[in-house]
């Protein structure tokens, strides 16, 4: 059966190993591309679209599960030119608790060292579902699938660890240093935290601050309950939300309060959004 894969493994040996491994149980699978990092696992599976994908797990900068959570949010909307959300399969050397989540997630997965006997069961399964795939033209269903996966992922502290307990004392005062001198912002005041390269942008009513953390280093100090993540690079203060708007493609807008900003929900978290 031909498809097309793409590699993302920051460890060459285990890169190549795959790909040998791969070519011999399925001779018919053309490996598109093999990157080191989630940022180029991002990019490349964006351009050139691949049948699967094969992630590995821990990876410089964006792990693989963020680069899978970047792919459900920016994979284009089906049209004639795009293909189906690639098939996932997550690469780890992870311990049973991690297995177990995967295993109740509809993606799999195959533990390093790979096994070339685990590796055939995979490529079967992977097989029977790019089938299936082809006879019904699942094409949004899919997609939507897989974030639903990827939320219970996420959700489920995969990353071989317990969910982050919230903050026992949520930041209340953001730090802001501009020159010599260090702005005092209260949380309160702040709108919504926007990740910028290594830095974050603080945005409140009245200006705009720059802070150098990470998103994700900063958002674990927020209250979970009062900052809500609604894009891989966007936490807003819930209270501070207008309005949100659902358009005919179902892609949702937030307005603020007191601020001329619009701020995009990704698909990972337009479940927040419901009427009561």
């Amino acid at each position: 059966m031909n498809a097309t894969a793409l590699i993302a493994e920051d460890e060459p040996l285990l890169a190549a190993n795959l790909q040998a491994e791969l070519a011999r149980l399925w001779p018919e699978l053309s490996i598109v591309a093999t990157v080191g990092h989630g940022e180029a696992a991002l990019t490349q599976t964006l351009a050139l679209q691949p049948d699967l994908l094969f992630l590995d797990i821990r990876m410089p900068g964006m792990s693989g599960l963020e680069a899978a959570q970047a792919l459900a949010e920016d994979w284009p909307e089906t049209s004639a030119q795009t293909k189906p959300f690639p098939l996932i399969v997550f690469v780890t050397a992870y311990d049973q608790y991690a297995l177990q989540a995967f295993e109740r997630a509809a993606v799999d997965y195959v533990l390093k060292p790979v096994q070339p006997d685990r590796l055939a069961q995979t490529c079967a399964r992977l097989q029977s579902a790019l089938r299936l795939r082809a006879r019904q033209q699942v094409d949004a269903p899919a997609l939507s699938a897989v974030i639903e996966q990827l939320r219970g992922l996420v959700g489920g502290g995969v990353m071989g660890q317990a969910a982050a307990a919230p903050p026992a004392s949520p930041l209340r005062v953001i730090q802001a240093s501009v020159g010599n001198a260090i702005h005092m912002v209260p949380v309160d005041d702040v709108l919504y935290f926007e990740a910028a390269d290594k830095y974050v942008r603080v945005i409140t009513a009245e200006r705009e601050h720059l802070i150098r953390i990470s998103l994700r280093e900063l958002q674990p100090q927020l209250d979970a309950q009062r900052f809500w993540q609604i894009h891989r690079g966007t936490v807003v203060r819930c209270d501070a939300i207008a309005t949100a708007l659902r358009d005919e493609a179902g892609k949702i807008t937030l307005t603020l309060r007191g601020h001329a900003d619009k701020l995009m929900v990704s698909r990972m978290y337009a479940h927040l959004f419901k009427p009561m």
